[in-house]
């Protein structure tokens, strides 16, 4: 197995077998790349499901934390399949969603997903490209005042402020629908690891600042997007069918660029469960 260096903060093009991809060696040296690299791509490696489940329990235990969402056609459990198609998906909420920086499963109450595996099945004409931002080194790379300024803040996460970018005036019935999806969750602004490493948790989900008001809080948080999404620490996937990517959920965000709806793009997700739970329901911290 050969993996290059795409940049010097982000990315790795992985060149194996697809037969050996499941090899107890092989899984153990992705592991290892994935925590240096954050998004690791497989070029043209034409996974079907049933070989990329089997990476994916080679990999770690697999979750499935969308089984809510609409739109999946995929008959084979723990995938799922992320398209705009008006013939599977009435309800496109979720993947528009995905057009605008956010980290996976964070407004859910259990440990963050560990890593995100997507397969590329057909692809737009135009778009449709997949942005990821490292936030390690966004926080590395923070000078050390800005570090003391933001390391013990608090940040209050909600499933509807990812969906507010859809909509001049949120209906209440979508309102409602998003609360009852997810939890408001209170997490670490910067997040130390186990491993000691710390990223910063940023993404539209990320909807209030602890202690600040609600302007404050808001312009800290996007200003933190910008420097975290500046071209040193971001990667830009150009698809190609086929193609097999890999990130860290844990030190990533990422995002779609749009593309037309009626193209047809679908992409085979599966998902590595975590072992770190990143904050806590905010109604448990009222409570207390």
């Amino acid at each position: 197995m050969k993996i290059e260096k795409v940049k010097e903060h982000i990315g790795g093009i992985v060149h194996v077998d697809k037969a050996d991809l499941c090899k107890p060696e092989v899984v153990a040296e992705i592991k290892a790349a994935l925590e240096d690299r954050g998004a690791l791509v497989f070029p043209q490696i034409h996974l079907t499901d049933a070989e990329q489940l089997a990476f994916t329990d080679a990999f770690g235990e697999r979750v499935n934390f969308t089984k809510q969402a609409p739109g999946s056609d995929v008959t084979a459990d723990d995938v799922y399949k992320i398209t705009l198609d008006r013939k599977f998906n009435q309800e496109p909420d979720y993947v528009y969603g995905t057009w605008f920086w956010h980290v996976d499963g964070v407004t859910i109450d259990q440990p963050l997903p560990k890593a995100t595996m997507l397969s590329a099945r057909k692809l737009s004409g135009e778009g449709g490209q997949t942005e990821f931002a490292s936030t390690f080194a966004a926080w590395e790379q923070l000078p050390e005042d800005q570090k003391r300024a933001i390391e013990h803040l608090k940040v209050i996460h909600r499933l509807e402020a990812s969906m507010r970018p859809l909509y001049v005036e949120m209906p209440e019935e979508r309102l409602n629908r998003y609360r009852s999806m997810a939890r408001e969750m209170l997490h670490p602004l910067v997040w130390t690891q186990i491993d000691g490493r710390k990223s910063l948790v940023l993404g539209t989900h990320a909807d209030e600042i602890v202690g600040m008001s609600i302007p404050e809080g808001r312009s800290l948080l996007s200003r933190l997007t910008e420097w975290a999404a500046q071209p040193d620490f971001t990667y830009r996937h150009e698809w190609q069918e086929g193609d097999f990517v890999i990130w860290n959920n844990c030190g990533l965000m990422h995002r779609v660029v749009p593309y037309d709806a009626d193209s047809g793009r679908s992409m085979h997700r599966t998902t590595i469960m975590g072992t770190e739970r990143l904050g806590v329901p905010l109604e448990s911290v009222q409570a207390a």
